[in-house]
């Protein structure tokens, strides 16, 4: 808006609130923007004009959410930035979150840098905290599955129960949709993100057991692309019950990946009747596109 603009606006809502003190017997006084515009031009007024680089470097400044939730409903010019393929570009590289193709740029910058930050555990129930929910119960032998109070600390102090085995086996198991979960066929075949998956394990001190993990990407038809699957773990009877964390990361796996299979379990070893064989708890899937330092 031109200075011109502004003048005009001003005198003619100084004049309107003159006239107005006037027939209420109130003496005159300075208006305020609020009386001596619409909300449209008061917003008009009260903005500092920056030029389109600077308004962008401050966009880029201010928490993505704010930018999306705040700033974009401000005004037209300001929805235009908000917007932009060049604004999420240059958030991006900031932040390294660079495709895994350097050729392949994403279709839309803006979900593009969300879907990257959007970090979680793709998991449902992985704490045992809404009993078997969420878990698919494939072998159930012995006295079955159980949910147990922890009662040696793991390092993730919120985790409070465990899914426990018994003396024969016990396995059970999730299936992530990706696309389900805002990774759609572009992005895993594009950006193909790391998949990072881990598990917490640990053997009662008193009774040997046997611990085993096996998780497979899958493609559309639910066919194996690869797929991690260590030894099995044994673990002696009077051992010293330490938490163990299973770790691995799925990275370079080629084009296709729609689903991921994650299955765990095991048994003790001495068959005892109860629950005396592996615990497990806290498991997790995450998606996390590698940033580039």
């Amino acid at each position: 808006m031109t200075a011109g603009r502004k003048k005009r606006i001003r005198t003619a809502g100084t004049d309107s609130h003159v006239e107005r003190n006037r027939e209420m017997g109130h003496s005159s006084s300075t208006p305020s923007y609020a009386d001596s515009c619409t909300a449209e031009e008061n917003c008009s007024v009260m903005l500092p004009v920056l030029p389109l680089a600077a308004l962008e470097e401050v966009f880029v400044n201010v928490p993505a959410r704010e930018v999306v939730c705040v700033c974009r409903l401000v005004c037209r010019e300001w929805k235009e930035l908000a917007d932009s393929a060049s604004l999420w570009r240059e958030r991006c590289r900031r932040e390294g979150l660079q495709p895994h193709d350097v050729t392949q740029q994403p279709e839309d910058w803006r979900v593009y840098y969300f879907l990257c930050k959007k970090r979680h555990n793709l998991l449902k129930n992985p704490k045992a905290e809404d009993k078997f929910n969420g878990w698919q119960i494939l072998e159930n032998g012995g006295d079955r599955w159980k949910i147990e109070d922890v009662s040696a600390s793991l390092p993730d102090e919120t985790v409070k129960k465990f899914f426990v085995t018994s003396y024969h086996f016990c396995r059970k198991s999730q299936l992530i949709n990706l696309a389900e979960e805002g990774y759609g066929p572009w992005f895993m075949d594009k950006i193909q993100p790391d998949i990072v998956i881990s598990d917490w394990y640990s053997p009662r001190w008193d009774c040997g057991s046997e611990y085993e993990i096996c998780v497979e990407l899958l493609d559309q038809r639910k066919k194996v692309i690869q797929k991690f699957s260590p030894d099995t773990v044994y673990f002696e009877q009077w051992n010293d019950q330490q938490w163990q964390q299973m770790t691995h990361v799925f990275r370079d796996y080629g084009k296709g990946v729609r689903y991921v299979r994650f299955t765990h379990g095991g048994k003790d070893t001495q068959f005892w009747a109860g629950w005396y064989g592996i615990r497990v708890t806290n498991s997790s899937v995450e998606i996390r596109p590698r940033i580039n330092t």
